[in-house]
């Protein structure tokens, strides 16, 4: 089976619920700047109320341009495997933007002191302790912002796969569905009622097929994969069934190797197949439809049907081929190859090794 690909998040950034945390976050990453001057210039209300206000509106700018860098990102790098890009370049952007203007926001803070208490900064102590502190709290909000956004994420896709979950399982039933098919069940109950009166042994023969029949599709209608083994010995009862209703307006054979028996498909593979050839072509005593089950060299299994079509339009790809086609394609398996050369109509299974 080919490895399936990883789902990704699509489409664009969406807008973050992140009011509490600015009401919060501004005043605590200021905080450690004020107790900072408070230490460095002396314990003052008045300084205390100057570093505070200057520190809430210098931080609550930076926080904007660091949020939106946080979302320009995420448009950059929005699959879930792009997640260490996306970090890496989130936090050097935040190196980039906030070295500078912690730099000029240390140098120029004093140009605007009214209580004439603070001094020139001391090159480099006080420079490299605001960066720093700067930094420290800039990654931190950002892993909050990024856990947030995987979180959200996360949710998304289990939703998703969710949905997908139940749309398979949706998807299956109906194919079980389909493939129980009234007319089928019709048409062998009343084969088997002319047996009875015809053939009763026949007719023993007949109900034990038909039992066998319906036991596989109940077993294994809603299985996504099942062994060649087990789909033969339904295919060999469900011939059965035809032979018994068309007699010799329909030639049916098995040839499958040995080897390949344990390899593994779709379940009711076969008879979907068999069951197209039925329907789409001419099917006469005098003109008898060749149905022929093989496995290949190179370990593939073929369904071959002589083509004598139908007087009808129909369309280009048979509802059931077209079905199982997508089947495949859902479980991740190379697709069907299918072939028609005017005389015989060829279907060829890609088998999955054990």
């Amino acid at each position: 089976m080919n490895k399936q690909e990883q789902p990704t998040w699509v489409g664009g950034p969406e807008p973050v619920n992140d009011k509490w945390l600015q009401i919060i976050g501004v005043p605590m990453a200021v905080l450690p700047f004020v107790f900072f001057y408070l230490n460095e210039y002396g314990y003052d209300g008045r300084l205390f109320a100057q570093t505070f206000l200057a520190g809430v509106v210098s931080t609550g700018l930076a926080w904007q341009l660091l949020r939106w860098w946080v979302l320009k990102v995420r448009t950059w790098y929005i699959a879930r495997e792009e997640f260490r890009q996306r970090l890496l370049v989130t936090f050097l952007g935040y190196s980039v933007f906030i070295i500078p203007m912690q730099i000029l926001e240390t140098w120029s803070i004093r140009f605007f002191d009214l209580t004439g208490l603070m001094q020139e900064p001391e090159f480099p102590r006080v420079y490299l302790m605001h960066i720093g502190m700067a930094l420290l709290f800039a990654f931190l909000v950002g892993a909050i912002y990024e856990s947030m956004y995987y979180l959200q994420k996360n949710r998304e896709a289990i939703l998703e796969a969710e949905t997908l979950k139940k749309a398979t399982l949706q998807s299956q039933y109906d194919s079980l569905k389909n493939q129980v098919n009234p007319h089928f069940l019709f048409n062998s109950l009343n084969s088997l009622s002319s047996l009875i009166t015809e053939d009763k042994k026949q007719a023993g023969e007949f109900l034990d097929e038909l039992a066998s029949v319906y036991r596989y599709l109940l077993q294994e209608g809603d299985r996504e994969l099942t062994l060649l083994r087990s789909e033969v010995d339904f295919i060999r009862s469900y011939r059965f069934l035809i032979q018994t209703r068309f007699g010799s307006a329909i030639s049916f054979a098995i040839q499958v190797d040995e080897p390949f028996l344990d390899d593994w498909l779709p379940p009711l593979t076969l008879q979907t197949l068999v069951e197209n050839a039925i329907r789409y072509n001419i099917i006469l005593p005098e003109k008898p439809l060749q149905l022929r089950i093989q496995t290949t060299a190179d370990g593939q299994l073929q369904v071959i049907n002589s083509i004598q079509r139908k007087p009808l339009r129909v369309a280009a790809m048979p509802i059931g081929l077209g079905s199982l086609t997508d089947r495949f394609q859902r479980l991740g398996l190379r697709p069907l190859v299918i072939s028609d050369d005017g005389a015989e109509f060829r279907v060829t299974v890609p088998l999955l090794r054990k």
